[in-house]
Parts: structure tokens; sequence; C-alpha cells
């Protein structure tokens, strides 16, 4: 596949995207707009890919976050209040609220 069959399905699927995008919200038509307008279609596709690589960031963010609260709250959590539900004379419903709550410290600090 040369460039230009590469460049052309590019600016294809950049206007799908666009008209996708489009039933969602005027500004981001408005956005295209003013940015074909100045930058013409390459600066489209480059606002794209703009687009695309902050949300990836923001989908591996949350990725991460979230474990990084499985690792350092869920399971030690119910792993300690599964273990002072049988050394201490406390239910595992009772002594789960105390484990989140230093887990969540400790993760806190940790972070």
């Amino acid at each position: 596949m040369n460039n230009l069959a590469l460049l052309g399905q590019v600016k294809d699927y950049a206007a799908k995207a666009g008209e996708k995008a489009d039933e969602y919200s005027g500004i981001i038509g408005q956005a295209k707009g003013f940015i074909v307008e100045n930058f013409g279609p390459n600066g489209l596709i480059a606002a794209y890919i703009v687009l695309a690589v902050i949300v990836l960031v923001l989908i591996m963010k949350l990725t991460k976050l979230t474990l990084s609260a499985l690792k350092y709250l869920v399971v030690p959590a119910v792993g300690l209040a599964f273990l002072a539900s049988l050394i201490l004379p406390m239910s595992f419903p009772s002594a789960l609220p105390v484990t989140v709550t230093v887990c969540s410290l400790f993760m806190l600090f940790k972070s």
C-alpha cells in the first residue's frame, strides 16, 4: 500500500469519525470547521491523532488507578478483614470498614 492510498484511507476514517462526532455535538463540527479553515485537512488529521492520544492516556491512567486500587486496597482489605475475623472476636462485616480505611490510607500515602 503506497503513501497516497494510506493517506486517502486516513482521510476517509477521519471524515467518518467527524460525521459521527458531529451527530453528538455542534461544537465539534464548529471546531472541525475552524481547524480545516485554518490548518487544512492535514491539521484535521493531526487534531484527530492528538485527540486519540489524549483518550489513550486517560484510559491508561484510569486502568493504572483501577489496578492500584485492586492491588493496594481491595485484596489487602478483604484479606485483613478475613484474618481479623479469625483472630479477633469481630465478624467479617464489622472488620471490613476498618481494614478498608487502613488500606485506603496506605494507598493514599503510597501514591
